[in-house]
Order: C-alpha cells, then sequence, then structure tokens
C-alpha cells in the first residue's frame, strides 16, 4: 500500500524528481542564455517525446531578447520551439504531466502572439491554457506552480486593450479579475517551485503597470516591484534583466 500511495504522488506532482531542469533554469535566470538554450537543447535531443526542455530551450531565447531588449530576436526560432514542445506534450498520455507541460507551453506561446499582435492566436492558446492548468489542479490541489499561467491569464485579461477584450469574448476567456491575477502571481512567486522566479518577475511587471494607474498607491506598488526583482537579483546578480530593472527604478538621491 506504501508503494501505491508514493506512486500516485509522484503521478500527481508532474514537475517532481527534475534535476535536470532545475540545473538548466539555474544558468538561463544567473543570465547564461546562450548556455541555457544549449544545454535545454542537448537534453531536448536525447528524448523526443519530453516536452519540458524544449519549451524551456524557447524561454532561454525570450529571456535572451528580453536582455537584448529586442523582441524580434530569434522569433522565428521561439515560435518553431515552441510547436515542437505543444506537440510533444499533446503525444503523451492524458494525465497530470500531460496537461502540465502543455498548459506551460501553450502560455509561452500566447505569450508570444499577444507580444507580437496575434491576439485571436494569443486567446484561443490562453483559453488552452487555462483550462489544461484546471485539470491539473483537479487533480493535484499543491500544484503552486499551476497559478503562475493562471495569474498571468486573470491579469492579462483584465487590462487587454478594447480589441484584445473583444476577441477574448469572442473565444469564450471571460473578463479577468486585475487583483486575483496578482494574487496568484504572489502565490507562484512565493511557493511555486520551477515557476517561482519567472512568477517574481512577471508579478514585478504587473505591480510596475499598476502603479501607472494609481497615483494613491503608486510609491508602495513600484517599492514592491522593486522588493521583488532585488530578491530575484540578489539570488542571480548575473542577470542584466533583472540589474537593468534596478537600475532603472532606482529612487534618485535626496
Amino acid at each position: 500500500m506504501r508503494l501505491l500511495v508514493a506512486a500516485l504522488s509522484l503521478l500527481q506532482h508532474p514537475r517532481a524528481e527534475r534535476p535536470d531542469v532545475r540545473a538548466g533554469l539555474d544558468t538561463l535566470y544567473g543570465g547564461g542564455f546562450p548556455a541555457a538554450a544549449a544545454y535545454f537543447a542537448e537534453r531536448a535531443g536525447r528524448d523526443s517525446t519530453d516536452a519540458a526542455p524544449v519549451t524551456f530551450e524557447a524561454s532561454a531565447y525570450i529571456w535572451w531578447a528580453a536582455a537584448l531588449e529586442n523582441d524580434a530576436y530569434e522569433a522565428v526560432r521561439i515560435d518553431s520551439l515552441l510547436d515542437v514542445a505543444i506537440a510533444r506534450a499533446r503525444a503523451t498520455s492524458p494525465g497530470p504531466a500531460h496537461d502540465f507541460w502543455l498548459a506551460t507551453a501553450l502560455g509561452y506561446r500566447a505569450r508570444q502572439r499577444d507580444l507580437h499582435g496575434h491576439s485571436w492566436g494569443a486567446a484561443k492558446d490562453g483559453k488552452a491554457m487555462r483550462d489544461a492548468y484546471a485539470r491539473v489542479l483537479a487533480v493535484d490541489s499543491s500544484c503552486t506552480d499551476c497559478y503562475l499561467g493562471l495569474g498571468v491569464y486573470q491579469y492579462g485579461l483584465a487590462r487587454a486593450s478594447a480589441l484584445a477584450r473583444l476577441v477574448a469574448k469572442i473565444v469564450g476567456l471571460g473578463s479577468g479579475n486585475a487583483e486575483r491575477g496578482i494574487a496568484y502571481m504572489r502565490r507562484a512567486a512565493a511557493e511555486g517551485d520551477l515557476a517561482r522566479v519567472e512568477a517574481g518577475w512577471v508579478l514585478a511587471a504587473a505591480l510596475v503597470r499598476e502603479a501607472a494607474r494609481d497615483p494613491v498607491q503608486r510609491a508602495a506598488l513600484e517599492r514592491d516591484a522593486r522588493d521583488e526583482v532585488a530578491r530575484l537579483a540578489s539570488r542571480y546578480p548575473g542577470n542584466p534583466v533583472f540589474q537593468r530593472f534596478l537600475r532603472e527604478t532606482a529612487e534618485p538621491l535626496p
């Protein structure tokens, strides 16, 4: 019976026992974007059924583009990698692992499509991501990593443009809730596993955006965002994206 319980527990935690992914993510978040991309590409070549390394190879290029402040950098490669990751995830047996990696890859692709002005595709991927993470949580309520994607979903819908809201309504996404989205991001940033660093970064970006909308709470929100990124930069001082954020949001000397 004990062995059966242990086996079921492992099935319900698709992110468990992935030291290979953790090692690559530490390189990525440390600012070693080319090395991380190469690492994940090598891992992806070892197992043509594993969606995780292809997903994070795409993520490495996304972070690399952010460091270069060039949204077009390797955009075609990123799209291709995410298509492969989604195909790999869809080809696996149904279950929490299938849904988790499918949702994660879909979330990245929704982000890319939205970044490049493809609202319809972004909305469709966002809906599929939401549904897949919901299936994971129905089986594994401890999946705190799931709350990053769900938080971005809720926040993004709440703060979307008029066109994006129209598309979301047609697709059936709903209207979103900014406060709930930020709460979900906070949870992933505080309790997440593989998604903790990215959740902290996305949370900081959302807080900066909220600060621009709320003059009364602006100072507190900006301070909260800076504190979040300062924690990330303390752990990963070599990440130029974090360092640039801290320089740009530094409080002026008296």
